[in-house]
């Protein structure tokens, strides 16, 4: 009853309590408590489950999401209503996007340029020659997913360039975060085969970034909000043009403003605080920055973050402080809320199921094929160069963040975001028992040299992702 009258009258915050006669989980923050509790409570139960298997936290928390969503414990109309009734959602996913929003800012705090050009021609090729077939394969799959998957009536409006970004993106993607759990949990971390692979991953994960900023001008123009057919097609090319600029003067004009204050600030802990907190602040206005010129709020709070200067210790002091919160309750709210919106029974029928195998493999061999090829060219033993095809294909965080824009913007479906959600998961699950079989002897005398570990410190050490 209470939850009817908050639909009319606007969600309140708290109830007055049960002796009121009121049901606490009628009301948005103890609803929202029990949600982060029960959230918690499965993924991490899950996670000491898949530990033996060594597989990273991210597998947990999607296959928690889709336990509690409606693939699963979702079914029951009871558990469904009273933990995870419709009119909360907003709730859990805007908190969980903040979340996300502060895992970037953190992902571009500790993606340092210079040592991205550190690496050599070797590994951006390696990474190029994973990218590269997942990309033109995505205009293949296009025409065979409509065929298998009948579109719904949210996302016949999609046209065919945005579908073949998304797609194509979300084949494309190495998760950075991901790799570095899995070689961190295999013990290859700081071995010349995951100074390549963590070196490779950072050059796609840049170029992923750009495809995704490419994708959201691209759904954003097709999108038909404007009353003005002229102002919706172009668009894009005001998007893409205005976070051009953005980018422009966050590197150009911002980036030398705070490089100037960390040296007036120097290591002085009583600024450490204010800093931060202003840092916080300002990846938060890029995000809605970015929101109002029509690319996702986690874009400007990543493009912030790549533009705070190393030197000073001021982008080490707010990773540290802001990573454990972020790594520990937020982002797994993210992967879970992935999760809860997916739900595997719209996978129905042969097609469907014969699509997702399709797309499994194409994500699967795409970045092997590419990946296997340009490293044993460059003198890789086999063995390895294979093995680090397989660490390539790992998914996470941003094919989740390519499949969930996607559907915001109504460019993905249900069943299209449920098939590419079954691959995220299934490529992740593979990459660890795949190099671990492969990798079995010392790294090689041929293997590519890295001067430096290509890490996310304080955010890969954590293994949120």
């Amino acid at each position: 009853m209470a939850a009817a009258n908050s639909s009319a009258k606007g969600v309140k915050m708290a109830s007055d309590g049960l002796w009121q006669g009121e049901n606490p989980l009628d009301f948005a923050l103890p609803l929202l408590a029990v949600q982060i509790a029960v959230i918690l409570v499965v993924t991490q139960g899950l996670a000491l489950a898949l530990k033996p298997l060594r597989q990273p936290k991210v597998v947990a928390e999607i296959l928690g999401g889709i336990l509690l969503g409606p693939s699963a414990l979702g079914r029951w109309g009871a558990f469904r209503r009273t933990i995870f009734p419709e009119w909360s959602a907003a709730a859990l996913d805007t908190v969980s996007g903040l979340g996300l929003l502060l895992f970037l800012f953190l992902v571009g705090l500790e993606l340092d340029f210079r040592a991205v050009r550190r690496v050599g021609p070797r590994s951006v090729a390696v990474a190029a020659a994973g990218i590269v077939p997942p990309l033109l394969a995505a205009p293949g799959l296009v025409p065979l997913l409509k065929l298998a998957v009948p579109a719904s009536r949210d996302s016949r409006h999609a046209s065919f360039l945005s579908l073949c970004v998304f797609l194509g993106a979300a084949l494309a993607v190495t998760a950075l975060p991901v790799l570095a759990c899995i070689l961190k949990e295999l013990g290859l971390l700081a071995t010349p085969f995951g100074e390549t692979a963590m070196a490779a991953a950072a050059v796609n994960d840049v170029f992923a970034w750009a495809v995704l900023a490419l994708a959201l001008a691209v759904s954003g123009g097709g999108s038909g909000r404007n009353p003005n057919g002229t102002e919706s097609e172009l668009a894009p090319v005001y998007i893409l043009a205005s976070g051009a600029v953005f980018v422009a003067f966050m590197l150009c004009a911002v980036r030398p403003l705070m490089a100037r204050l960390a040296r007036r600030l120097g290591a002085a802990d009583r600024a450490a605080g204010v800093t931060c907190s202003g840092a916080v602040a300002c990846a938060l206005l890029a995000g809605a920055v970015t929101d109002a010129i029509g690319v996702h709020p986690v874009f400007g709070a990543f493009v912030f973050g790549l533009s705070m200067p190393r030197e000073g210790g001021l982008a080490e002091r707010a990773g540290e402080q802001v990573a454990p919160l972020v790594s520990g309750l937020m982002l797994p709210l993210y992967f879970a809320t992935s999760g809860l919106h997916t739900n595997v029974d719209n996978v129905r029928g042969v097609a469907a199921w014969g699509m997702v195998a399709l797309v499994v493999a194409v994500a699967f061999l795409g970045k092997f094929g590419g990946t296997f090829a340009v490293a044993a060219w460059t003198g890789m033993a086999r063995r390895e160069a294979a093995a680090l095809g397989v660490a390539m294909s790992a998914k996470g965080l941003v094919e989740l963040i390519v499949l969930n824009i996607g559907k915001e913007r109504k460019v993905l479906d249900d069943t299209t975001f449920a098939i590419f959600v079954i691959m995220a998961l299934t490529t992740t699950v593979l990459a660890t028992p795949f190099i671990t079989a492969l990798y079995r002897c010392p790294p090689s005398a041929t293997t590519p040299d890295i001067g430096d570990v290509v890490e996310l410190k304080g955010v890969g050490d954590a293994c949120p992702a």
